[in-house]
């Protein structure tokens, strides 16, 4: 158990550093002459990077064998959630001061904004129900088939990072490569025999 809480320390505290990095560097102006662009395009990389991250638990578990792997996963998952609420909120609140009209067009004239929006509203539901009361409550098949869109938020989040490149586009394909290896797996490992479906987003403990 020891160990367990320890392991799930290390990865609170990890999942931190970038926020805490990126205040500082906010604090002392060496994030570039755009810092609300800087902020906006890091929060929303650290949503990709966790939101990642959480799909591929079951396939790293089940190739390396690493079974504490699952132990992580649900606060990954939420932590891919915290980024996209903080990416969310500086497009808001900086970028449209909070005008949810304006925020409203931006969806229906720019598709990587839907796509985006899209992403998070996928990922709501699903922090909502993070808990394990949520769990008894949905019961479990009905929870489990709620929590498999994270996969279409992470293919979401995929779309709108490609989108919103216009040149460079090597890293958006990257991720998407990285999904579609681990979203690949996790369909061999569910039709193959003597193989269990992956699990959700924010599995129960």
């Amino acid at each position: 158990m020891t160990d367990v809480r320890f392991f799930k320390l290390v990865v609170f505290v990890n999942a931190l550093v970038p926020l805490a990095l990126l205040l500082w560097g906010l604090y002392r102006k060496q994030v570039g002459p755009n810092p609300l662009d800087f902020a906006t395009k890091t929060t929303g990389m650290l949503t990709l990077i966790f939101l990642s991250l959480t799909v591929a638990v079951t396939p790293l578990r089940k190739i390396f064998g690493v079974n504490s792997l699952v132990k992580v996963r649900r606060m990954l998952g939420l932590f891919a959630f915290f980024y996209g609420s903080l990416h969310l909120l500086t497009y808001i609140w900086f970028d449209r001061q909070f005008n949810f009209i304006s925020v409203g067009q931006d969806v229906v004239k720019r598709p990587f904004i839907l796509a985006g929006m899209t992403a998070f509203l996928l990922m709501v539901p699903l922090a909502i129900t993070s808990t394990n009361q949520m769990v008894k409550r949905l019961g479990g098949r009905s929870w489990a088939r709620l929590h498999r869109l994270v996969y279409f938020a992470v293919i979401a989040g995929v779309v709108h990072f490609w989108m919103l490149v216009k040149s460079d586009t090597r890293l958006p394909l990257t991720f998407g490569f990285i999904v579609l290896f681990l979203l690949g797996y996790r369909l061999f490992s569910k039709y193959a025999p003597a193989q269990q479906p992956g699990a959700s987003l924010f599995p129960r403990e």
